[in-house]
């Protein structure tokens, strides 16, 4: 990968002046002076994702095609230098309201005043019950392994075909304000505008959820958000009210499993699995039906953060996994995923080796029906505005192409109701498919009439079906691609749940099972953490009671923690293993996205920091020199280095990896329990020359694994580097 050079800036209307020390003209450039670091990939406290650039605006559309008179292009709101009313009239004056006299009232008539605080009064529409605190960016999706076999959908079938795609990433419980590195379930909502309609993949980063039925949605939402009395917690389940909905619910304890693993806190958008969560439907051409669970395998590989960094991000940096998502983009390191899918017959009992596909608290080990990889999704251009796209994306898990179906798990089914009754409250009306980032690719062509927020011109006598006076346009097609998958439906109506949903414990110890002895000890601690929250003891032995029955261990040392004595619980036992549900990888994996700050003061081995940042570029990861101030440091002889951190502005939260530059003969105290920080938390630490002597003063064993340190940086340094960082984490140590 080519090292990523940051632009120098461009006037921006704001505060920016020209060298006379007038405000430029609207669109004029300002020169600066030109940066040489790289953009930042990872969570950079300096830098600033709305940073101006000199370099030419690309303008497209969201198909990656240049835009031209179209309301998606970006420009379509900003054309011309003087300022107009929304109606394209001229505005002599926007300082001073219209008066009668300079001390008098202001007049009604004032229609620039009145259309300028009507529409401030509502800039913001209601923010989403859940998700509400997202990020997503633009990309497309290509597939390379055909499914033909299995379903008619082009975007299955259609090999070497790029389809235009938006994600969403978000946390669930959170509003708008929280922070991005709360323990949480994470959205992963994927819009395809495909050729034969849109395909919206309305999942999340855990495969299994809460409960079994869509029934139950508003009681968990409620539990988990602040408690509505006082309203606090803000965007965290460490209340009574989550666990005490949650403990009555042994249909959670699997999810529970998921959330309180490092799963639940990724270290980045990047780097976290997604999954459709339901079984949905395949149809070939001859009318054959197949069930599918859908994956998105990240080609960054699958890592999470630890607890205490989690907790100091959201300090630090609450807005850490949007900007890493914006600046890994911007640099041009984008983010891509492998979609997979298992495929699996449709038995008459919808189950799959005695695990049933309607029931979403279950998933379907990997192990025993392996994940084909199909196509890859990449993500390359970042929102030209937040609200207009990130914030106006409408998902909707009904939303499938031809070819693809809807299975009838039943929390499926109250989704397929509630987006669409959600949409219409959020975003002013049923015409928000019209709003660009939600607008179709294939033709469109509806009855559907009038409405706020109607965006589209109807011509014609004719709004209904059939007619003749319209010439029976349009008309509903005998071959249309899209059908229902004939399913025999028998029963007698009752509020009841298949026999078959009532195991709630067994795949809750498949996944204790499967963690290594380090993800374990980060599943007691977090279950600790979150009980010892609730104020009511019935509520927590309830919850050890339940995990009583998922393994004695998790259950024992959960309870010791709390002082309380666990209860004897039947765990299933031969829930077996899966090692795909443990993160800790088996090899060193790729760094793409990953930043690495190096510590420097006057006297560094310039020559040394400028080889290692040359080989981590090469590697697709980004370096940042850590100063003790700003501005140009002194190195060897007569070069120098310019810090794009000071130890005063960021914190080891935000690195995959510190290293020690040569040179370096002591470091101040912030930089001490930077390094520090860094080994607790199991990175890689490197060093080279001085800095190697400073880290066993420090604690620091310069032979612990993950430690890399040599006299001077050449290939061996470089290179056991970058392999230390595919490692992710050093849990030996």
């Amino acid at each position: 990968m080519a090292a990523p050079k940051k632009t120098t800036g461009k006037g921006t209307g704001g505060a920016a002046r020209s060298a006379s020390g007038r405000r430029p003209k609207p669109g004029a450039t300002t020169s600066t002076e030109p940066q040489p670091n790289p953009v930042p990939i990872g969570g950079d406290l300096g830098s600033d994702p709305t940073a101006p650039s000199t370099a030419p605006a690309k303008v497209t559309t969201r198909t990656g095609s240049p835009s031209r008179n179209s309301a998606v292009d970006p420009a379509w709101a900003r054309r011309g230098d003087a300022l107009t009313t929304s109606q394209g009239q001229r505005v002599e004056d926007t300082d001073n309201s219209l008066r009668a006299g300079p001390r008098g009232p202001s007049l009604l008539e004032d229609h620039h005043l009145r259309e300028k605080i009507t529409h401030f009064d509502h800039e913001r529409i209601p923010e989403r019950v859940v998700h509400a605190r997202g990020a997503g960016a633009h990309g497309h999706f290509e597939l390379h392994t055909s499914l033909e076999e299995v379903t008619s959908a082009r975007v299955l079938t259609e090999v070497g075909v790029s389809t235009p795609v938006f994600t969403r990433f978000s946390t669930v419980a959170g509003s708008r304000g929280s922070a991005d590195t709360a323990r949480d379930v994470r959205g992963f909502a994927v819009k395809m505008y495909t050729s034969e309609g849109n395909w919206d993949l309305v999942g999340n980063n855990i495969p299994v959820f809460f409960i079994q039925d869509g029934i139950k949605f508003p009681d968990l939402i409620h539990a988990a958000k602040p408690e509505p009395d006082r309203e606090i917690p803000q965007a965290q389940t460490a209340h009574d009210t989550f666990w005490d909905f949650v403990s009555l619910q042994p249909e959670s304890t699997h999810m529970l499993m998921w959330a309180m693993s490092d799963r639940a806190i990724p270290r980045s958008y990047r780097t976290m699995e997604g999954f459709g969560v339901h079984t949905f439907r395949l149809i070939n051409v001859t009318g054959k039906s197949s069930l599918v669970k859908f994956h998105w395998k990240p080609t960054a590989g699958i890592h999470s953060l630890v607890w205490e960094e989690s907790q100091k991000l959201g300090g630090i940096d609450p807005d850490f996994h949007r900007r890493d998502l914006w600046n890994a983009i911007e640099s041009g390191a984008y983010p891509s995923w492998e979609l997979g899918v298992q495929v699996m017959p449709d038995s008459e009992d919808q189950t799959f080796e005695g695990i049933d596909l309607l029931d979403p608290t279950k998933i379907v080990p990997e192990e025993r029906c392996p994940v084909q990889l199909v196509g890859r999704m990449t993500l390359d251009a970042n929102p030209a505005n937040y609200f207009a796209e990130t914030e106006q994306v409408a998902f909707h898990p009904g939303h499938v192409p031809p070819g693809i179906d809807v299975t009838d798990d039943p929390l499926l089914h109250a989704r397929l109701f509630s987006y669409i009754d959600t949409q219409i409250t959020r975003l002013g009306g049923p015409n928000f498919a019209q709003l660009p980032i939600n607008r179709a690719a294939a033709p469109v062509n509806d009855n559907l009439r009038d409405g706020y927020g109607q965006q589209a011109i109807h011509t014609g006598r004719t709004a209904y079906s059939p007619n003749t006076i319209g010439g029976g346009c349009p008309f509903a097609s005998g071959d249309a691609p899209f059908v229902h998958f004939p399913l025999p439906v028998d029963g007698i109506k009752a509020r009841k749940r298949a026999q078959s949903f009532d195991d709630h414990y067994s795949q809750a110890t498949l996944f204790w099972n499967s963690l290594t002895d380090v993800e374990r000890d980060h599943e007691v601690g977090a279950f600790s953490f979150e009980l010892s929250k609730v104020a009511d003891p019935a509520v927590v032995a309830r919850t050890v009671g339940n995990l009583s029955n998922v393994a004695a261990e998790l259950a024992e040392r959960v309870a010791a923690n709390l002082g309380l004595v666990a209860p004897a619980g039947a765990p299933e036992a031969d829930a077996g293993t899966s090692p795909a549900l443990s993160l800790v990888a088996p090899d060193s994996g790729p760094i793409d996205g990953r930043v690495v700050g190096v510590l420097v003061t006057p006297g560094v081995d310039v020559a040394g920091v400028n080889a290692l940042r040359k080989a981590l570029t090469a590697a697709g990861a980004a370096m940042h020199v850590i100063a003790p101030v700003g501005g140009r440091i002194k190195g060897s002889g007569r070069s120098t280095i310019v810090a794009d951190a000071t130890v005063f502005n960021t914190d080891s939260v935000v690195y995959d990896a510190v290293v020690v530059a040569g040179g370096v003969a002591d470091i101040d105290p912030k930089s001490a329990m930077l390094l520090q920080e860094a080994f607790r938390h199991h990175k890689t630490i490197g060093a080279w020359g001085t800095g190697t002597d400073l880290l066993a003063g420090l604690g620091i064993d310069p032979d612990a694994d993950g430690v890399v340190t040599a006299e001077k940086v050449g290939r061996p340094f470089s290179s056991d580097v970058v392999t230390a960082i595919g490692w992710h984490r050093h849990w030996e140590r």
